[in-house]
């Protein structure tokens, strides 16, 4: 990565240090003179503007990063005061913060605020329509972030895997450690995407935005390049695990009707990552090269 400052420090604020992509962000190959801010959620409530405002009167921020969100999207349903507090009004003073101070803002959003029925990869500027409390939330947090910080960059994800905290991949790997056969939805599709390979891109965007001032902003889409439905994920997290010794399980495919959630999900989560390509020369990997590398990363966990 380029230096955005030579030989002065530069001060970034991460929210959300303690999720996937937060502790991504923490181990990524960041310049010497870039100096992260990551205060635990116990420390700073994104809700709470007065305490976000100290924090920006105490440390001149050379760009904030929010990877923070209420990310519980059964729990959402019912929980949906929490949800908008975490992905709306928190997103929303970000933005009137960093606005006022002239400094870019790069926001974490999702596939969510999709309805899913289109049979196409979603572009930035097709319609969106989320299904539920956690996709509209979001999506609010994007509205938020875009109209308050015109130096803002949205960047949507989807189905983010890694090998820490709670996700797809490791609930399978712990279910098979336990059962010969797994039920998994297959009628849905999406691309699976390494939190690395999305903290990866965060940073990018980042340092360019600090460096420059007329770097692109606006809606972005990443995810890793390919796609599947939840049942051929987990076969293929099944046959990773195999070749280092792991846990596997039989995989049974079956309709989102047979899996019934408070929540409803989108069938169709494919986005297009033409448009980051083209404007921030970022081309994502192959799914199945981020499954490996996570599978393999647990393997050496477990055994070292």
């Amino acid at each position: 990565m380029a230096e955005p400052v030579p030989h002065e420090v530069c001060d970034i604020l991460v929210t959300g240090g303690a999720g996937q992509v937060g502790l991504e962000l923490a181990r990524a190959g960041w310049p010497d003179s870039v100096r992260l801010h990551m205060p635990p959620r116990d420390e700073l409530d994104l809700a709470d503007a007065e305490a976000v405002r100290a924090l920006f009167a105490a440390t001149a921020f050379k760009a904030v990063i929010n990877s923070g969100a209420y990310t519980a999207v059964d729990k959402a349903e019912t929980e949906v005061t929490a949800a908008f507090a975490a992905n709306a009004m928190g997103p929303a003073i970000l933005a009137e913060l960093t606005g006022k101070a002239g400094i870019p803002l790069v926001q974490v959003s999702t596939d969510y605020v999709f309805d899913g029925s289109s049979q196409a990869d979603y572009v930035e500027s097709d319609p969106v329509g989320p299904l539920g409390v956690y996709g509209a939330s979001k999506l609010a947090g994007e509205v938020a972030v875009r109209t308050g910080n015109r130096r803002s960059v949205v960047l949507r994800t989807a189905w983010v895997l890694s090998p820490h905290r709670a996700n797809f991949l490791k609930t399978m790997l712990r279910l098979a450690a336990d059962r010969p056969a797994l039920r998994v939805v297959d009628d849905q599709t999406g691309s699976p995407t390494s939190a690395k390979d999305i903290a990866e891109t965060l940073a990018a965007i980042t340092l360019r935005m600090i460096a420059d001032p007329a770097a692109p902003t606006g809606l972005y889409h990443f995810v890793n390049a390919g796609s599947t439905s939840w049942a051929g994920l987990a076969r293929a997290i099944f046959a990773e695990s195999v070749l280092h010794g792991g846990p596997s399980a039989q995989v049974e495919g079956i309709a989102t009707a047979d899996y019934p959630t408070p929540a409803r999900r989108p069938a169709n989560s494919r986005l297009s990552t033409f448009k980051i390509s083209r404007d921030y020369g970022i081309s994502p990997r192959p799914w199945r090269d981020a499954v490996a590398g996570i599978v393999a990363e647990l393997h050496q966990e477990t055994i070292a």
